[in-house]
């Protein structure tokens, strides 16, 4: 099974959340159609059918992408990790 970027995870669920609170400020047909895509976009890749799954699963993934030794070497480009190299 195909995994999601988490960073294209975290862009998805900012963009969401941003749509969410505009369209609760002030209804408009555009901001509607943009949530809606996003929410599908998201739903499609999270492999869900409902957008509160989707966003479940997301906030998991993104979880999940901080604990991976992956994830630690990422944010050390460095490799800066305290252990030696030396075999």
């Amino acid at each position: 099974m195909l995994v999601p970027d988490p960073k294209v995870v975290r862009e998805l669920l900012t963009r969401y959340a941003s749509l969410r609170i505009a369209q609760a400020e002030s209804e408009r047909p555009a901001t509607a159609r943009e949530l809606e895509d996003v929410s599908y976009t998201l739903c499609v890749m999270m492999g869900t059918t409902s957008v509160h799954d989707a966003v479940a699963k997301a906030d998991a993934l993104l979880l999940a992408a901080r604990r991976t030794p992956v994830a630690a070497a990422a944010a050390d480009p460095e490799g800066e990790s305290g252990l030696s190299l030396a075999v």
